[in-house]
Parts: structure tokens; sequence; C-alpha cells
């Protein structure tokens, strides 16, 4: 954890430093999703595309398109090591099954590629002075892009803030972060039994922070290690990279690209094909991992209407993610819809993920606190909080450092626009023709738009 983070950025002047060292400097979740998309559908083509939705941030200011294609290009380059394969091998449920199978394994070995991809830099209309990275082709080559690329996104715009300051400034800024991270932890070891995990690998101020915060964590909130009985409120990392080097658990499920693109690939057929899409995928999913990994995402089209028309045995899964809806609302919601249907919620598990800060964390622990398992996937705010931290203080570049609200979303499946409603009007994508069919057939109630701070 002896980082000189001031001392690093200083002396940084070599031609390429690598933003992405390993394919395993992902997401968890997406090694989950490539598995499930290799099995079932191999054939499927699709596009993405990075946006960034803080258009006050012009990022074609701060990130040369040349710059950027060197880091992509670089992540093309990789190809896992034969010990990151063998501890993806070693990742199993409860010690017995295996999560990854050798069939997978043996492709992501031999076989895996990721796609071409296109910068795009718009002359006109809003997206005046951003990027736009676009992938197109086979599922399984264009699904890992998403967090890759985000990660370099965000980290080649701090690097080119942290190119503005001195050395002495570099420190300065530094101190205050690992300052305010000291007293998030010192607000979080004073509640027990609270469970949290990081989540802030896609819009990360850089990979050496993501790895000092996660660090901090694990040690600060997990006992005294010579004690297997203390308690751990740091369950682990979404970080795979993170997990493998420091033993550490690899947290993850599943993500709304997989809904999104079950539906538009259904949208051909009846409306009832349409609606009944977002139960599709999550049959699939339990076949595809025997049962494990049963956590809901519900807010793609919207978690009242998904819930209200769920089958029955969906309230048999473990859990709920909640990503775009206010979490106390969405929580207390799952809560007694588990009630209605005959499930003891305090056997089930909530995991708030959406731009918590660790005072919302706590807020949100008491509130669940002995009505259901309540955890915390702990994201931007972990990884990038650096507002207000400049060196040279108010006016001087302030927000340089603030994080930006970056977004990967599926655009087509093979073909097919595809869309998101979302529980927030302002995280809704998909052509405006597309979307009003969407809403009527899922019939979801229109709700307030919130903030979208990351």
């Amino acid at each position: 954890m002896n980082v000189n983070f001031a001392e690093r950025a200083h002396n940084h002047n070599w031609k390429l430093d690598p933003i992405v060292r390993s394919l395993l400097d992902t997401d968890f979740y997406k090694l989950l999703m490539l598995q499930f998309i290799w099995k079932n559908f191999p054939k499927t083509h699709v596009t993405s595309e990075i946006h960034n939705r803080t258009l006050t941030v012009r990022l074609a200011d701060r990130i040369s398109a040349a710059a950027l294609r060197d880091q992509l290009d670089h992540v093309r380059n990789l190809r896992l090591r034969r010990s990151e394969l063998v501890w993806l091998t070693g990742n199993t449920f409860y010690g017995t099954k295996q999560i990854f199978h050798p069939d997978f394994l043996h492709w992501l070995e031999h076989d895996f590629r990721l796609s071409d991809y296109e910068i795009i830099e718009p002359q006109q209309g809003p997206n005046v002075g951003q990027l736009i990275i676009r992938f197109s082709g086979l599922w399984t080559e264009v699904t890992m892009w998403e967090v890759y690329s985000l990660a370099i996104v965000s980290e080649m715009k701090t690097r080119s803030a942290l190119s503005t300051l001195n050395e002495l400034e570099l420190d300065v800024l530094y101190a205050r972060a690992k300052t305010r991270l000291w007293d998030k932890i010192e607000l979080l070891r004073q509640v027990p039994d609270l469970r949290l995990s990081d989540f802030g690998t896609r819009r990360r101020h850089s990979f050496l922070w993501q790895e000092y915060c996660v660090q901090a964590l694990a040690t600060a909130l997990n006992g005294d290690p010579r004690n297997p009985a203390s308690e751990a409120r740091f369950t682990g990392t979404s970080n795979t990279a993170l997990a493998y080097k420091h033993d550490l658990e690899a947290i993850g499920t599943n993500a709304h690209e997989l809904p999104m693109a079950l539906a538009a690939l259904a949208s051909q057929g009846s409306d009832d094909d349409l609606r009944s899409s977002q139960y599709r995928v999550l049959e699939l999913w339990r076949q595809s991992y025997n049962n494990e990994l049963l956590i809901l995402l519900p807010d793609t089209f919207g978690t009242t209407q998904f819930l209200q028309n769920a089958p029955d045995w969906v309230a048999r899964w473990t859990g709920e993610r909640v990503d775009s809806k206010d979490p106390f609302i969405a929580g207390d919601e799952y809560i007694a819809w588990l009630l209605q249907h005959g499930q003891d919620p305090r056997t089930k598990r909530l995991i708030a993920s959406d731009g918590l800060d660790a005072s919302t964390i706590v807020d949100l622990h008491h509130h669940f606190h002995h009505r259901i398992r309540f955890s915390a996937g702990w994201g931007t705010l972990l990884t990038n909080d650096f507002r207000d931290c400049h060196p040279r203080g108010p006016g001087a570049g302030q927000d340089t450092f603030d994080p930006i609200s970056l977004v990967c979303k599926l655009t087509s499946a093979d073909g097919i626009p595809t869309v998101k409603l979302s529980d927030n009007p302002r995280k809704s994508t998909g052509p405006a023709d597309a979307i009003s069919r969407y809403g009527r057939v899922f019939n979801s109630p229109i709700l307030p738009e919130l903030p979208v701070l990351v």
C-alpha cells in the first residue's frame, strides 16, 4: 500500500503506460456473462457504445483519440496468463461445483478475442466535444469491452488532470484524497454487521488508486487477521484482477445487457414475447449456472412491473440488486413483494449499488438491518472521489478531478435496436419509437427523474 502516487504521476514520461494490463482487470460479472453468452448466444451480433452523460466535460479536449486508440489496441493484444486461467478454474460454488466450465476456459485461452472498434468525434449536436467509442461484432467479442473501455477513458481523464500539477501539488491532492477515504472508513467502522464490497472498477481514478482503496478497506474493516472468527465487513471486490492478486472474493452476477438483448430479439414477435423476455433471461441464467448466482436485476424495464408480473418461481431466487431506483423505496418494495409470495425476507439478499457513498451505506444498513440481508456495492465514490481535493482550491480547475457519468450500453442485437427504460428516466436508452412501444408493452410507471452523478 506504500505507493507514491505523486512521484509516479510526476515521473510519467514513457511512451505507453498501459491502463489495463490484464484481461482479469474487469468486473467479475463480465466473465460470468461472457460464459452465459458463449453458451447460449454464440452467433448473435451486437453493437455497443461508450457515452459520457456529463456533457459539461468535453472529453475530446482532455483525451487524445490517438492515445485512446493505443490503449484500446493494447487490450486487444492481451491474453490470459496460465496462472490466471488456473485461478479461474479454481473458482467454485461452495468449494464443490466449478463456476467456469472447462470447455469455456479452453475457448477463453485459445479462441477469445475482442472486436474491432471505432472512435467517433461528433461535429454537431449535443455530443460535440465528446468521444464516442463504438464496438461491433459477435456478442462474445463485444461484451468484455464495456469495463476495459470505461476504465481506460476514466483513467485517461485522470492522467490529463494530473499532468497540470507539479509534484508538490500532486502530493497535496493525494493527501487530501487519502484523508477523505479514511474519514469514510472511520464512519463505516462504527457499524457492526455491515457488509460491503468494491464495485468501483469502471469509473475509477486509476487502477493503482482502486487497489489502494481495496487494500485500505480490507485492512480497516476485516477485523484481526490472526482471529478467523473476527468480523469481516469488507466482503470482496468486483475487480477480478484484484481478487486474484489479493486473495479476495470476486463479487458479481449479471447486468442490464442481457435483458436488453433478449428483449430486442423477442421484439420481432408478439407483445407477449417481448414482455416475457425479461423472465426468459432468468430461466436461461438459472440453467447455465445450476441454480446458483440467483440475484435479480429487475429495473431494466421498470422494477414495479417486473415484480407484479413475475412468475411465482422468481420469488425463490436468492435476492435483488437495486440499481436505478431509490434504494430505500426499492428495498421496501422487494420486501413487501417477498412477503406477498410467502418468502421470508430475512433469508434473502438486497444489494444496493448505484452512486453510493459511505453515509448512504450506513443509512441503508440501519434501514434494512434485521429485515433483509443487506449489502452495498460501493463504486465510483469509493474509487474516484477527488471532489474538492484540488490543491489550488476553488476556481482553479476545481472540477477536473470530479467523476463523470460514463456509460457503455448495448445499442443493437442482430441489427435490432435495444431499449432500456430504467426506473430513472434519465437513464433510458434507445430509439424514441422503440421506447414508446416498450413503455406500452411493459406498462412501467413513469417515475420522477433523479440526478445522475455517476
